[in-house]
């Protein structure tokens, strides 16, 4: 049994979050959570729901934009 959608996405934005903040990785707290969620939200639209990959696809998503900045 999988767990609940909502549960899935807090827990993805959870480990996403301390993994970033432990780095020094949060720079701008807003940005950084709405690119968290954004990716979150795009990878679950797309079928994805495996916690650890929703997490460190996000992850990336916030390096790839600090690249880019």
């Amino acid at each position: 049994m999988t767990e609940p959608l909502p549960l899935i996405i807090e827990s993805s934005l959870q480990i996403a979050w301390d993994f970033l903040e432990r780095s020094g990785g949060i720079t701008d707290p807003q940005q950084t959570a709405e690119i968290l969620l954004g990716s979150i939200k795009t990878q679950i639209l797309k079928g994805e729901n495996r916690t650890l990959m929703l997490s460190n696809r996000a992850i990336a998503a916030v390096e790839q934009g600090r690249k880019a900045a």
